[in-house]
């Protein structure tokens, strides 16, 4: 992982300082300035034609849905096994 320099380390002692709010905030923007890119051709139509595919199949009847509770309690079994 690269260093930060001298002005990212000064900065994020800036942020450390801001209300846990405002470093959520902050942060939304960063990670939102991230995904300002040119998207490469074609991806959006392909995950549009992925989101119709997976709620056709939800309507249909082809896959059911999990509750969130069940895939949070799942999820919490797998990884209390994982740690032993």
């Amino acid at each position: 992982m690269p260093q930060m320099t001298p002005k990212t380390s000064e900065v994020l002692a800036q942020a450390m300082q801001l209300s846990p709010q405002e470093r959520e905030l902050l942060i939304d923007q960063l990670v939102e300035s991230l995904d300002e890119g040119p998207a490469e051709a074609g991806t959006e139509e392909a995950w549009g034609d992925e989101i119709k595919r997976r709620v056709d199949e939800i309507r249909s009847g082809k896959v059911k849905l999990i509750p969130g509770e069940e895939v949070e309690r799942r999820i919490a079994a797998r990884m209390r096994r994982a740690r032993g």
